[in-house]
């Protein structure tokens, strides 16, 4: 039966069995695979899981591994072919099981859907902690969650999350441990003591591989999965910087940065750059192009530059750029704060590398607001800082999108990934954000609050450190996602 259609509007033709009727009834030709799948490629989750229901070849269609995963791919960047472990889950299983776990975090309820479990072993206050297991989330029921801590007890232990209970702990060390570092595709954790002494430990069952000693205390540790394999950066208290060999700890090089001074260290996303500053210093901070770290060439220094700022306070990497840099620092009457934004690159010289600097923006912080004590980068153009109690969010170019004064005490610690963020606070509470990614830049929703525990064992300092890993029981109503 025949009608008038809108004008720009299309007349919806039956489909059955992948071939469309036209007017007169005849059948015409069906899209072929190929041409469905790339038909299918513009679609969304949703739309797909509607499709699989139409018929067998649509069904079949639908469920392509390349599909799933480029959907994969566009909702979460860190979804690296190279660095993913699906085990026996499939590209769709991942996308549904990871969105519902999103849904689940959003939405969840902090009685039911959440876990606290206090970990007990060490004599002493624990000073660091991270993570052996790997970062991928998995659903499949084979990934554990496991983490390293060190304490001034001079142990370094190894836990299951899940299940609060101690894998191994170390023979007792000469000195208290003061910093670990981890390499989850190695299952590797490294310490270092309050004299020096680094050592490599196996994370499955805490023997210990090699040692290096430094001539004085470590300020800094960086683990490095460069592509051209695995190494440690250790800055030392008296301003030098060293490049080691994972696992047996061999010299690579040995670089002054910053005479007699403390250094902090930090690496791009990629580990490909590595920044290095002394706090509050008249000195300005250094960035590394790591490689040259790495094949060092007697005689000559390595391939770096110094920042054209001044008393450097706090840094970070944005994630989704691979040489994006933000740096909090003093203007230049040394009496207002300010954050500005440099890509790096390097450039081909007659003389060598030389590394290329551009400054893509900068902004004074308001003159009301704390100095932050924490800094973290969410994708390409946002910050995050902390100042006492208050969490606070700005663009690289200095519009603020948002603050936060939902802790009652000093927030301690933060964690930022690309769905979420949690602080913590003295006051032993966590607070889970939500990212909303529709709008651009994307907006945090404070979502609900956590009691990390009771004040009887708790540290004068609070929870010092927040790290959170994807960590899951079998069968899908009973997931838990454990915060520690």
């Amino acid at each position: 039966m025949g009608g008038v259609w809108p004008e720009g509007q299309k007349r919806v033709e039956g489909v059955a069995g992948g071939r469309r009727l036209g007017g007169a009834g005849e059948m015409e030709p069906k899209l072929g695979f190929h041409e469905l799948l790339h038909v299918f490629s513009f679609l969304e989750a949703r739309d797909l899981l509607c499709a699989a229901q139409v018929d067998k070849v649509w069904n079949e269609v639908s469920g392509t591994k390349e599909l799933w995963r480029q959907l994969c791919l566009r909702r979460w960047s860190s979804c690296k072919t190279s660095q993913m472990t699906l085990g026996t889950q499939t590209w769709k299983e991942y996308y549904l099981c990871r969105s519902e776990l999103e849904f689940r975090m959003e939405c969840g309820r902090p009685e039911k859907d959440f876990i606290c479990k206090a970990i007990a072993g060490h004599t002493g206050e624990i000073d660091e902690l991270a993570y052996i297991s790997t970062k991928e989330c998995r659903f499949d029921g084979q990934e554990k969650s496991m983490v390293c801590t060190v304490s001034s007890d001079s142990t370094v232990r190894a836990w299951d999350v899940q299940e609060g209970t101690e894998i191994w702990s170390s023979p007792l060390q000469p000195a208290a441990l003061v910093n670990v570092v981890t390499f989850p595709r190695l299952q590797l954790a490294i310490t270092v003591d309050e004299r020096g002494l680094i050592k490599v430990w196996g994370a499955e069952n805490g023997w210990e591989q090699a040692s290096f000693r430094l001539p004085t205390f470590s300020s800094a540790l960086q683990a490095c999965e460069h592509p051209e394999g695995p190494f440690l950066l250790v800055a030392c208290a008296e301003g030098f910087l060293y490049a080691l060999t994972v696992p047996q700890l061999q010299l690579r090089s040995r670089t002054r940065v910053f005479p007699s001074s403390p250094t902090s260290l930090l690496c791009s996303p990629d580990c490909q750059w590595v920044f290095a500053s002394t706090q509050n210093s008249d000195l300005g901070p250094k960035v590394f192009h790591t490689r040259s770290l790495l094949c060092l060439v007697e005689g000559e220094p390595p391939v770096s530059t110094t920042l054209p700022i001044w008393l450097t306070s706090r840094a970070c990497w944005a994630p989704d750029e691979t040489a994006r840099l933000m740096v909090t620092h003093r203007n230049d009457n040394g009496m207002q704060l300010v954050i500005t934004t440099y890509e790096l690159r390097t450039k081909q010289s007659r003389e060598g590398v030389d590394v290329v600097v551009q400054q893509m923006a900068s902004f004074l912080l308001p003159s009301s607001m704390i100095p932050p004590h924490l800094m973290k980068g969410h994708g390409s153009q946002v910050i995050l800082l902390v100042s006492g109690s208050e969490l606070a969010l700005f663009t690289i170019h200095g519009v603020q999108l948002a603050a936060f004064q939902d802790h009652q005490r000093p927030i301690t610690s933060m964690w930022v990934d690309q769905s979420r963020v949690i602080t913590a606070s003295f006051d032993l509470s966590l607070r889970v954000y939500v990212w909303n990614k529709e709008t651009k830049p994307p907006v945090l929703k404070s979502c609900y609050h956590l009691l990390g525990g009771s004040h009887r064992w708790a540290s004068p300092t609070g929870c010092s450190a927040v790290l959170v890993h994807p960590a899951y029981s079998h069968g899908g109503r009973e997931r838990r996602q454990k915060i520690r």
